[in-house]
C-alpha cells in the first residue's frame, strides 16, 4: 500500500489517544535543525525563553478541522464574499510555481539578508517612529502628507485583507523568509508593504517634480533615483521572500500609487480648509474615521490586519485635532504653522538643538505610551461590563468580550507598531547582529489561513487525481523538497545557489498542498531555524497542532489603541513642539540668544 494512503488513519489514531506520533528521524540531514515537538511537550516549549513554536498543549485546544475544513470559508463568510474569493483564489494559486521557481533562481544567502533586513524598511513600525521627527525637524507639511498616504494605505489594504481573507502564496514549494513573527498570520491579497513603499516613493517623486520646488536638479535627480530603488527594493523583496504573490504585490502598489494622487492634488486645499474652519472640522474627520473602523469587515481567521487599522485610524485622529489645536497658538516655531509648506534649515538651528529635540520628544511618547496603555487596560474592562450588561457594547469576531475575564495583563503585547520600553534589549541585539538575529526561513503552514489553504489544495488535487485516472496518483513528497533545498545550515542557501536548477514548474505544483512544519523566528540564537515537515503529507489535526497559536485578543483593544495612538501623534504634531519652546529647544529661544 502506498505511504501516503496508510499514513493519515495511523496518525489520527495517534491523536486520538492524545499524542502526536514521533518525528522520523533522517541520518542524512543530522546537521538540519528541526523542531518538531509532540503535544507533550508543548508545555515545556511553552516554557522556554524564546517564544514558542507550539503553544497548544492538548489536541482537544487545536479547531475542529476534519472533513468541515474544506467549507471553512463556505461557513464564515457572507455568500457573496464568498463567492468573490472563489474567483479571485484560482489566480493566487496558478502564480505559485512561478514564485517559487524565481525565487530558486534568484537565492543568495546576501539577498536573504538584504530582503528580510529592507523589508523593515516598508512596515508600520519604521515609519510610525520615523514621521513625527519630520514636524520636530520643521517639515510639517511634508510629514503630514506621507501620514494621510500610509494611514490610507494600511486602513485600506487591511480592509481588502480582512474582505477576500485570501491566503499567501502556498509553502512548501515557497520558502518564507522574514524578521516579523506576525507579518506571516495576516492574509497576503493586497501586500501592505508594496502599498506603503510605492506610496512614498510616488509622493516624494511628485514633489520632486513640483513647480514650486527648488532644490537643485541634481538633487532631485539623486533622489528620485533613490525612490524608485526604495520601491523596488521592497516590492520585488516580498517576491523573493515568498510572503506575496504579483498580484498581490501589483494590486498593492497600484492602491498605493492611487492614494498619493489624490494626496497630492487633494490634500493641500483640504489641509487649508481644515485650518480655516471651526472645532466642528476635526471633529467631524474623527467621526468620519470611527465609522469606518467599526465598518471595517469580520476576517474569516484570526488575522491581525485589524490591529494595524485601528492604530493608524488613532493616528489620523490626534494628527488633524493636534494640527488644528497648533496652528491656533501664539507659538509660532519654524515660521509656520503644521499647515505650512515652509521647512526649517536644520543647520542654522543647530545639530546639538535637533538631537535635543528627537530625544525629548521620543521620550515624551514613551512616556505617554507606558502610562496611558496600562490604565486603559485596569479602567475600561468594567465599563465595557456595563455596557454589555445594557447591550451597548460591540462586539467583534476573535476579541474576548469583558465578562469573559477578569483582568489584562498590563505588560500584553497588543501592538507591534511602537517598541515598549522591555522590547528595547532585544531591539538593541537586533542592531548589533542584523545579518541573523530574528531572521527565519520556514517552509509550510504558519497560519489558520495557510492550513486550510494546503488542505483545499490538496483535496482538489485528489479530486482531479481520481476523476482523471480514477485512482489517487502519487503527490510530490516532502523528501523531494528536502533533497532539492539546499538551506540546511540556517544560511539562507538553496539549491538555486549551490547546485542547478533543477525544480520544474510541474516539480513545485506538485509540492503545493504537501504541507510541513514552520521555522520560528530566532529571536535568542544567533542561527536560523529551518523546520521541514516529517511526512509527506501531515494529517489535518496535526496541521493545525503545529501552528503557532494567535494571542488572545480583548474587546477593550480596540479603545486602547485608538486613545494610545491619538495620543501619540496629537503629542507629536502639537503639544511636542509647544514644549520645545518651554523647554529652551524652539525657534523663538534660537532667535532671542
Amino acid at each position: 500500500m502506498p505511504h501516503d494512503r496508510d499514513f493519515r488513519p495511523r496518525l489520527m489514531t495517534s491523536l486520538t489517544n492524545g499524542a502526536a506520533p514521533a518525528p522520523k528521524s533522517d541520518p542524512e540531514r543530522r546537521d538540519a535543525t528541526v523542531s518538531n515537538p509532540t503535544v507533550a511537550d508543548a508545555a515545556a516549549v511553552a516554557e522556554a525563553p524564546a517564544p514558542p513554536l507550539i503553544t497548544i498543549r492538548s489536541p482537544s485546544d487545536a479547531p475542529d478541522a476534519g472533513l468541515r475544513s474544506l467549507d471553512h470559508y463556505k461557513r464564515a463568510l457572507p455568500t457573496w464574499r464568498y463567492r468573490l474569493r472563489q474567483w479571485l483564489l484560482p489566480l493566487i494559486r496558478w502564480e505559485t510555481p512561478y514564485l517559487a521557481y524565481l525565487q530558486e533562481m534568484m537565492r543568495t544567502p546576501w539577498l536573504d539578508s538584504y530582503f528580510a533586513i529592507t523589508a523593515n524598511l516598508g512596515t508600520h513600525t519604521f515609519f510610525m517612529i520615523g514621521l513625527p521627527m519630520l514636524f520636530w525637524c520643521g517639515y510639517a507639511s511634508f510629514g503630514k502628507g506621507v501620514i494621510h498616504i500610509l494611514a490610507e494605505g494600511v486602513f485600506f489594504t487591511g480592509f481588502i485583507k480582512d474582505f477576500f481573507s485570501l491566503p499567501r502564496p502556498l509553502s512548501p514549494p515557497l520558502h518564507r523568509i522574514t524578521m516579523s513573527g506576525s507579518a506571516a498570520l495576516e492574509y497576503g491579497f493586497p501586500s501592505t508593504h508594496s502599498a506603503n513603499a510605492v506610496s512614498v516613493a510616488v509622493y516624494g517623486v511628485l514633489l520632486l517634480r513640483s513647480p514650486d520646488n527648488t532644490m537643485p536638479e541634481s538633487t532631485k535627480t539623486l533622489l528620485e533615483g533613490l525612490s524608485y530603488f526604495y520601491a523596488v527594493s521592497i516590492v520585488l523583496g516580498r517576491l523573493y521572500c515568498g510572503m506575496h504573490g504579483f498580484t498581490d504585490v501589483v494590486v498593492g502598489s497600484i492602491l498605493g500609487a492611487a492614494i498619493s494622487l489624490v494626496e497630492f492634488h487633494y490634500g493641500p486645499p483640504l489641509d487649508a480648509y481644515m485650518h480655516s474652519s471651526s472645532w466642528w472640522a476635526p471633529v467631524i474627520a474623527a467621526l468620519v474615521v470611527i465609522v469606518l473602523v467599526r465598518i471595517h469587515p469580520e476576517p474569516a481567521d484570526d488575522c491581525p490586519c485589524f490591529d494595524d487599522s485601528v492604530a493608524f485610524a488613532g493616528v489620523v485622529i490626534g494628527l488633524e485635532i493636534g494640527t488644528w489645536m497648533y496652528g491656533r497658538t501664539s507659538i509660532d516655531s519654524f515660521g509656520g504653522s503644521a499647515h505650512s509648506v515652509q521647512s526649517i534649515d536644520l543647520g542654522a538651528l543647530g545639530w546639538h538643538i535637533v538631537l535635543a529635540r528627537v530625544v525629548f520628544g521620543v521620550f515624551v511618547i514613551f512616556v505617554w505610551r507606558e502610562v496611558m496603555k496600562p490604565t486603559m487596560l485596569r479602567v475600561l474592562p468594567h465599563l465595557f461590563r456595563l455596557l454589555e450588561k445594557v447591550e451597548w457594547n460591540l462586539p467583534r469576531r476573535f476579541f474576548t468580550p469583558a465578562s469573559k475575564y477578569k483582568v489584562i495583563d498590563p505588560g500584553s503585547r497588543m501592538d507591534n507598531l511602537i517598541p515598549s520600553v522591555r522590547d528595547f534589549p532585544r531591539v538593541v541585539q537586533s542592531i548589533r547582529h542584523p545579518t541573523t538575529r530574528g531572521r527565519s526561513v520556514s517552509i509550510g503552514p504558519q497560519s489558520a489561513a495557510d492550513a486550510y489553504e494546503t488542505l483545499a489544495y490538496r483535496e482538489r488535487r485528489r479530486r482531479e487525481s481520481i476523476g482523471s485516472n480514477g485512482s489517487i496518483k502519487s503527490k510530490g513528497s516532502m523528501h523531494e523538497l528536502r533533497e532539492k533545498s539546499g538551506d540546511w545550515e540556517g544560511k539562507g542557501a538553496t539549491s538555486g545557489v549551490q547546485g542547478h536548477h533543477g525544480n520544474s514548474l510541474h516539480d513545485f505544483e506538485r509540492m503545493m498542498g504537501t504541507g510541513s512544519v514552520l521555522a520560528s523566528p530566532s529571536e535568542e540564537k544567533g542561527e536560523l531555524d529551518l523546520t521541514v515537515g516529517q511526512q509527506d503529507e501531515i494529517s489535518e489535526k496535526e496541521m493545525f497542532l503545529r501552528l503557532i497559536r494567535p494571542r488572545v485578543r480583548y474587546d477593550v483593544e480596540v479603545v486602547t489603541k485608538l486613545v494610545v495612538y491619538t495620543g501619540i501623534a496629537w503629542l507629536g504634531v502639537g503639544l511636542i513642539p509647544m514644549m520645545f519652546e518651554l523647554v529652551g529647544l524652539g525657534s523663538k529661544h534660537l532667535r532671542t540668544a
